[in-house]
């Protein structure tokens, strides 16, 4: 049924067609086949304008972490905007939910990442890091390390800062990108791209591109090396076990930072609080936002080690944003934390919905067009492919497969995002094992859907 007290579909789909630039969308071609209409949501389902229900396999944009529906989010909110709607944190002034919000960070950040430079998201967090670094270095006596290494395939955001760190080619050909000293290494698909190598020697070899990375700048130029603990916007790429032990051996042996990127890993998605802990990664930067307030309020970050952050303090960093540190978005951040704390939400992911996700989706690897069917946390993803044991690409452009494969789930009333010919899913962390089973039907169904179509428009061929 529809939804009363609100304007038709169709009249929404045109005055959206007519006013509102989408991101990340040739909007002409959206605005000949109309958006969907998202009106309302609960826990891990969404409703449309016309009353369908979908599973949100996306959790939002990677961030709706304790689902929707909260009402605790909303009350806290509102409690903040009577008291305290915002205050800037320049000029030497401070606020209580910004106070009591970088202190609750430090306690749950591993390490000695005790301090916390709050900003509006992950990609206005990235560009605080390139700042960052570059003044660390400077006020070291080393002004000359301005390079930050990061790695082809990684999402970093937006910003031309955040885009320029991150190395999806198909932004770099817009806006004069990447900016100045950021340079990319191979990334670790072992699937993809890890030809006859095991993923242990692949994981080894990719790790070791940073080595010759930093060899080939001068290790005096380099200043940081930035990555997701698993490549979100990429694919879902799963490093070898065997990656980041190099990686963070490599960073110690010619002493640059470390930025991990949590903006996706974050608050719980790997079954921790943050995904270096999943890995034993030991980070001088975290970038952080999504999971941090569950999406209910922008707000970002970077957590920052007791090193650099004493190093900064020693000179004026001019640097900052109108939002950093927003009284209300602090505010919903330290509600949201509490829920995550004290619903023991990370723990259930660790201990019950991520192994059974893994069981269920690894079921997925039957399929005829599956590849390979891997997750860690709630984080997953298939590879399609028309021949499994080579491994092959399809012959028809990247992307087109999975375009048509997220065709039919969108149908199917399950958002499940496509990377190239991989799909890929991040749910809420508040899935419960009867969600997944219904979440698999799904995926299992479209893959069914998108297979049959192959085989009618004559596309099952493996590129040479």
């Amino acid at each position: 049924m529809t939804l009363t007290n609100m304007p038709p579909t169709g009249e929404l789909q045109a005055l959206d067609a007519a006013h509102h630039m989408h991101p990340f969308t040739a909007n002409g071609q959206l605005a000949q086949k109309g958006a969907r209409i998202i009106t309302r949501a609960q826990g891990v389902r969404l409703t449309d304008s016309e009353g369908a229900e979908l599973i949100d396999g996306m959790a939002g944009l990677w961030c709706v972490n304790i689902g929707y529906g909260r009402h605790e989010l909303a009350e806290a909110a509102a409690r903040q905007m009577r008291e305290l709607p915002y205050y800037n944190t320049f000029f030497q002034t401070s606020h209580v939910p910004a106070i009591q919000l970088a202190a609750k960070l430090a306690a749950l950040a591993p390490g000695d990442l005790n301090h916390v430079f709050f900003a509006g998201s992950g990609s206005e967090a990235n560009d605080t890091n390139i700042r960052m670094v570059r003044q660390y270095w400077a006020l070291k006596g080393q002004p000359e390390r301005r390079v930050i290494i990061a790695r082809r395939n990684g999402y970093h955001g937006s910003t031309m800062g955040g885009a320029s760190l991150g190395g999806m080619a198909a932004m770099h050909a817009q806006g004069g990108l990447p900016i100045a000293d950021i340079a990319h290494i191979d990334q670790p698909y072992w699937w993809g791209e890890g030809g006859d190598m095991s993923p242990e020697e692949f994981g080894r070899a990719r790790a070791r591109a940073l080595e010759e990375q930093i060899l080939a700048l001068g290790p005096e130029r380099v200043a940081a090396f930035i990555a997701e603990p698993v490549q979100g916007a990429g694919g879902v790429i799963i490093p070898p076990e065997s990656y980041w032990p190099e990686i963070q051996r490599i960073v110690a042996k010619y002493g640059i930072l470390l930025i991990a990127d949590e903006v996706i890993t974050g608050f719980g998605r790997l079954g921790e609080w943050f995904g270096c802990q999943s890995y034993g990664i030991r980070p001088h930067i975290m970038t952080i936002a999504k999971g941090l307030s569950s999406g209910y309020q922008p707000i970002g970050g970077s957590i920052v080690c007791d090193e650099v952050a004493n190093t900064l303090a020693q000179d004026e960093f001019n640097h900052g944003y109108t939002y950093s540190g927003h009284p209300v978005a602090a505010a919903v951040a330290l509600e949201n934390l509490r829920i995550l704390q004290e619903e023991h939400i990370i723990e259930r992911v660790r201990e019950e919905t991520a192994p059974y996700l893994a069981q269920a989706w690894g079921s997925l690897a039957d399929h005829p067009l599956v590849g390979e069917a891997v997750s860690r946390g709630l984080m997953a993803s298939l590879a399609l492919t028309p021949d499994k044991a080579r491994r092959a690409a399809f012959a028809t452009e990247p992307g087109n497969v999975g375009y048509i494969c997220r065709e039919f789930s969108f149908g199917n009333n399950l958002v499940m995002r496509h990377v190239g010919d991989r799909m890929i899913i991040a749910p809420p962390l508040v899935i419960t094992p009867a969600d997944i089973d219904e979440l698999i039907a799904r995926a299992r169904k479209t893959l069914d859907q998108t297979y049959a179509h192959l085989q009618a428009e004559g596309m099952l061929k493996a590129a040479a």
